[in-house]
């Protein structure tokens, strides 16, 4: 290998509408070695899938059972709004810390020690009583950073593991346990209130799964993974890595400051507009997760459908059903934001941007006529909240992959974290609190009664509807600089 040139190991590369691929002719016992890696790596993406599921699980327990929590801890709809607000907030301050420290130190450990930290934190919640409400936010807070480490570094790893063709598929399914574990939340916190009569008992089963998750990457994920830029993976397969990084032409990376990479990505504008487009879809998630069963209760109440929950456990049959549907929705809409994108980026440059703008058109439409219809329909309104969650889930796979190709391998960590910092700061770390306070204002100027408790809410989330809109608009302007940007980080 001394004497063979860079070249001689790297073909021209083909480049795809996602990261650039550098291709290598390999010998058969190269093939061989490969094919034994194969399943290591998806064995580490399936602990990783597993992992996102309870993160996710956890983070939309207390949506499930918000009905009973306001209730036992007598909170208005502005301070349940806070509760997830506090959430929201410390997981945001906490990403771009571990960004940073993903960028430069050991993943696993920091994995590791997240998801001990936000298993234990779960469990101390679910023995607080009505007298120290201050102390169940404050750990809900703590749950926030805990996940942090999670979201931050675990699609690093994958986009670290696979080429271009398979990482897209790879982080689709990793991405579907979002709205899959969002919706489990709900259905193990209803099910859980219902079976035992207490619902402090839905945060005792996220903790133990946690700590089987956390068995599983001690003993399945490697102590180091390799960050790796694709001409550097395609080197490694080949065994000249070394020799290649000493090779005239072949530059170094250079290691930079945090506020160097900063900087750096905001001049990238699809970076930007994408994480911008992907801020009102945490605004609209986030109020919807945590307030569309008390509106679906609060309009089944009025149409004399359910009688009001005043002393006992409250009905938790819209949480099952919506977990249901965010669930169904989720799957559905990962997989078919991914396979449109993989279809139409062979005949648009600009496919990816324009699929997620279309499908956020789309869903504030359907959102807004589901408010329309709330009061005098409930089977349309689930209807249209449905087609609503559907066409948001269409955009999770596809941001991120917009993200990993038009950043530099060795910012993506500090890009995902700057991108989930802005994406909650101004998305769902605010959203549900203003949809609660907003409602708080409605009903102090009005009669206390149930139909207003419903129109409150009601009229607040015709915010979401406008804020979708929005989203859209960024998406349509990332399409005017992601040709550009993808070349650039190419470069």
């Amino acid at each position: 290998h001394e004497n063979t040139g860079l070249q001689s190991h790297l073909p021209p590369e083909e480049q795809n509408y996602g990261a650039t691929a550098a291709h290598v002719r390999q010998g058969p016992f190269v093939s061989v070695s490969r094919a034994a890696a194969a399943k290591s790596e998806y064995l580490i993406a399936a602990v990783l899938c597993y992992a996102n599921l309870i993160n996710f699980m956890d983070w939309f327990i207390v949506p499930g059972i918000l009905l009973d929590i306001q209730k036992y801890f007598k909170l208005s709809d502005g301070g349940t709004g806070l509760l997830h607000t506090v959430f929201i907030l410390c997981y945001m301050l906490a990403a771009p810390i571990f960004g940073y420290l993903g960028d430069r130190y050991n993943r696993k450990i920091i994995l590791g020690a997240g998801i001990f930290f936000w298993s234990s934190v779960t469990l101390g919640s679910s023995f607080i009583n009505e007298l120290y409400y201050w102390l169940f936010f404050l750990l809900r807070g703590l749950v926030g950073i805990g996940t942090a480490s999670y979201s931050t570094i675990a699609p690093t790893i994958i986009a670290d593991l696979f080429e271009e063709g398979k990482r897209t598929t790879m982080l689709s399914i990793f991405y579907i346990f979002i709205p899959v574990g969002s919706g489990l939340g709900y259905v193990l916190a209803a099910g859980m209130a219902d079976v035992t009569g207490d619902w402090h008992w839905a945060f005792r089963v996220t903790p133990c799964m946690g700590g089987v998750a956390l068995v599983l990457l001690i003993l399945l994920v490697p102590h180091r993974t390799q960050r790796r830029t694709a001409a550097h993976r395609a080197l490694s397969i080949s065994g000249t890595i070394r020799v290649a990084a000493e090779k005239p032409g072949v530059q170094r990376t250079a290691k930079t400051t945090w506020c160097q990479d900063v900087i750096s990505l905001a001049k990238n504008w699809s970076f930007v507009w994408s994480s911008l487009g992907l801020t009102a879809m945490a605004f609209v998630t986030g109020a919807l997760g945590m307030w569309v069963p008390v509106f679906l209760y609060r309009a089944q109440v009025v149409q004399g459908i359910v009688p009001p929950c005043l002393h006992e456990t409250c009905n938790s049959s819209n949480s099952l059903i919506f977990g249901g549907i965010t669930t169904g929705t989720g799957i559905l809409g990962v997989i078919a934001g991914a396979e449109a994108a993989r279809r139409l980026r062979k005949i648009n440059n600009k496919a990816d941007p324009l699929i997620c703008a279309t499908s956020m058109f789309i869903s504030a439409l359907c959102l807004y006529i589901a408010l329309v219809v709330a009061q005098t329909n409930i089977l349309s309104t689930f209807i249209f909240i449905a087609l609503g969650e559907l066409f948001l889930s269409v955009n999770w796979a596809v941001v991120t992959d917009i993200l990993l190709y038009v950043v530099t391998p060795r910012r993506q960590s500090t890009a995902i974290a700057l991108q989930i910092l802005v994406s909650h700061l101004l998305g769902d770390a605010g959203s549900p609190y203003l949809i609660g306070t907003i409602s708080n204002a409605i009903q102090d100027k009005n009669a206390h009664s149930f139909q207003w408790s419903f129109w409150s809410l009601q009229y607040s989330f015709i915010v979401c509807a406008f804020i979708g809109v929005c989203g859209g608009a960024f998406f349509l302007l990332t399409s005017f600089y992601i040709e550009e940007d993808r070349k650039e980080a190419g470069r």
